[in-house]
């Protein structure tokens, strides 16, 4: 994985944004779906656009499986582990937190835990090889490999409930404090700076004067900077802010 630099632009509220079509190939549980996958800094959202399937949960409040379908929206909070599963032609508008932080990092795949020891043996597991369609059968391997440690947490979870999830959480953190300092400038320079421009609006919305109204133009993305990205649920189109 790759470290990010912070936006040079942000979209409203600091989100980041991409089409998602959820991977069609079959896992060996007989499901067709993405990768099970926590974010530990970020909430994400999902507008369903297309098809139909669900989304698997599992939490500190338990295993769920929540039905998606054209114009659901869904949205989760950091620590809520999840799998995308496609019933056919699902796609999905993300809605990421923290200028997209989610795809640019905050993500830590449920690997069996001899993989989540360190840094080092986790990017191993999880770097994928080859370019273009040649990626697909390493991200089909990376998910089969999560989907295994997924089964792991959800038994454990039905012995010993929520403390089940702690050696897991604590792993992850290990794996993603190496990138703190990178999410923190892209937070403040995304979203934190964009509430704090909210706020100055105001204040100067009370003294009865606005100029930063003066300044206002439209901004635009025209088209994805990049096409059909092997992520961890399916092929995206990535808007990247950077470009």
């Amino acid at each position: 994985m790759c470290e990010y630099g912070p936006p040079a632009a942000a979209l409203p509220g600091g989100i980041g944004i991409s089409l998602l079509k959820v991977y069609d190939i079959e896992a060996p549980d007989g499901l067709v779906g993405g990768t099970p996958h926590v974010h530990l800094a970020c909430s994400e959202g999902y507008y369903v656009i297309a098809g139909s399937g669900a989304v698997q949960t599992l939490n500190p409040k338990g295993f769920a499986e929540t039905p998606l379908q054209a114009g659901t929206v869904v949205w989760f909070d950091p620590g809520t582990i999840h799998r995308l599963v496609n019933n056919g032609g699902l796609q999905i508008l993300t809605l990421m937190s923290n200028s997209g932080l989610p795809e640019a990092g905050d993500a830590v795949l449920t690997l069996p835990p001899e993989h989540l020891t360190d840094r080092e043996t986790y990017l191993k597991a999880t770097t994928l090889t080859g370019e273009g369609e040649a990626r697909t059968p390493s991200a089909m391997a990376r998910r089969d490999l999560a989907l295994e440690g997924f089964a792991v947490l959800r038994t454990a979870y039905e012995a010993e409930g929520p403390s089940a999830l702690d050696p897991f959480y604590e792993a992850a953190i290990g794996i993603v404090r190496p990138q703190l300092a990178d999410w923190r400038r892209r937070w403040e320079q995304g979203a934190r700076r964009l509430a704090d421009e909210t706020g100055a609006a105001l204040d100067a919305l009370e003294t009865g004067r606005a100029p930063y109204l003066q300044t206002a133009e439209l901004h635009r993305l025209p088209a994805p900077t990049e096409f059909g990205r092997h992520g961890m649920c399916g092929r995206l189109d990535v808007y990247d802010l950077n470009t």
